[in-house]
C-alpha cells in the first residue's frame, strides 16, 4: 500500500461529490414480479416510483480510492478491529483454509483471521495489482465513514436501481433482457459449477477492475456482478410507491444491490437490476463494496 509520504496524491483520487454523474430523476418502474427472484428477497410488486435529481458514481469505490481515505484519516475498518472477515474457500492458501472455520449455512465461506481490505485473502495476500478493483471487506459503517469524509452518501435502494437500469424500463439487466447479447460477456459472475469450479470465462476469477465491461446507458459500470453494493436503506419487505421512497426507519440489516462475482444461476440469480440482499451493518466479506452518491 502507499506510504504516508504519498498520502496527498492518494487522497486526491477519492470519489468526491463533484465527480459524480448527474441524473435528472423522474418516474420509473421499480422491482420485479414476485417469483423471479428469491421469495425472501421481496423484489415485488413492481411499483411506480418518482425520484428527485441526484448524482451517483460511475464505479464502485476502488482499493486505491479507499487507500486515499485511510492515508488521509488513519481510519481503521471494522474487519481490522474485529480481526477477521469472510473469504471464499476457493481463494485461500490451503494452510490458511485449514485453520479458518467454515460458515455452517454457507460452507464455501470461511472466517479468516487477518482478512481485510488490504489483505483480501488473509495473511500473505495484498492488493498491489488490484488498485483499480473495488475495495472489499468494508462494512456498511466503513462505507458511511468514507462518505462522510468525501462529502458523499450512499444511494437509496430506489436511486441505485434507477441508476443501474440506465434508462431501460423493466429490463432484466442494465443492458437489456438477454444475458449475453451477441455472445459478449457483460458482467463478472461465477462461470462453471458453483462452488467447485469457476472457468473465469468472462476474464476474471474474482473481482474485476471497477471500470470493466461496457457501461450502461447512464455511464455506470458493473451495476450487476463483481461486488455487492451497500445502499443507504434498511432492508424491508413492504414497499411504498411515491416520491423518493426509503426503506424502513429501523432494522437489523442494510440492503445490498447488484450481486457479485460469486453469483451463479444454480443458486443465486441475483445479478439482475431488481435483485436485492441484505447484511448487518458491521459485516464484511470479499464480495461486498459500495458506490457513492450525492
Amino acid at each position: 500500500m502507499r506510504s504516508s509520504g504519498r498520502a496527498p496524491a492518494a487522497a486526491a483520487l477519492a470519489v468526491r461529490a463533484a465527480d459524480l454523474i448527474g441524473l435528472d430523476g423522474g418516474v420509473f418502474l421499480m422491482g420485479a414480479e414476485d417469483g423471479i427472484g428469491h421469495p425472501k428477497d421481496a423484489e415485488g410488486p413492481v411499483r411506480r416510483v418518482e425520484l428527485s435529481p441526484f448524482r451517483i458514481a460511475a464505479t464502485t469505490v476502488t482499493v486505491e480510492q479507499f487507500a486515499g481515505f485511510v492515508d488521509a484519516t488513519g481510519y481503521k475498518t471494522e474487519a481490522e478491529d474485529f480481526g477477521y472477515s469472510f473469504v471464499f474457500d476457493g481463494f485461500l492458501d490451503p494452510r490458511i483454509a485449514e485453520v479458518s472455520p467454515r460458515v455452517p449455512t454457507a460452507p464455501w465461506w470461511r472466517s479468516v483471521d487477518g482478512a481485510t481490505w488490504r489483505a483480501p485473502e488473509g495473511p500473505g495476500s495484498d492488493t498491489e495489482e488490484r488498485g483499480d478493483h473495488p475495495v472489499t471487506h468494508v462494512s456498511w459503517n466503513d462505507a458511511q465513514a468514507y462518505c462522510a469524509w468525501s462529502g458523499t452518501r450512499l444511494p437509496t435502494e430506489a436511486e441505485w436501481e434507477f441508476a443501474a437500469r440506465g434508462g431501460l424500463e423493466q429490463a432484466v439487466y442494465p443492458w437489456g433482457d438477454e444475458f449475453e447479447p451477441d455472445g459478449r460477456h457483460r458482467a463478472n459472475i461465477w462461470r462453471g459449477d458453483f462452488p467447485r469450479e469457476n472457468t473465469a470465462a468472462d476474464g476474471y476469477l474474482a473481482t474485476a477492475p471497477a471500470k470493466s465491461f461496457e457501461p450502461n446507458g447512464f455511464g455506470l459500470y458493473n451495476t450487476v456482478g463483481n461486488v455487492w453494493e451497500w445502499t443507504a436503506d434498511w432492508f424491508g419487505r413492504d414497499h411504498a410507491p411515491g416520491l423518493d421512497p426509503r426503506g424502513p426507519e429501523q432494522g437489523r440489516a442494510k440492503a445490498m444491490r447488484g450481486g457479485s462475482h460469486m453469483c451463479h444461476d444454480s443458486y443465486c440469480n441475483r445479478y439482475r437490476v431488481a435483485a436485492r440482499s441484505a447484511n448487518t451493518p458491521d459485516s464484511s466479506s470479499g464480495n461486498v463494496g459500495f458506490r457513492v452518491a450525492a
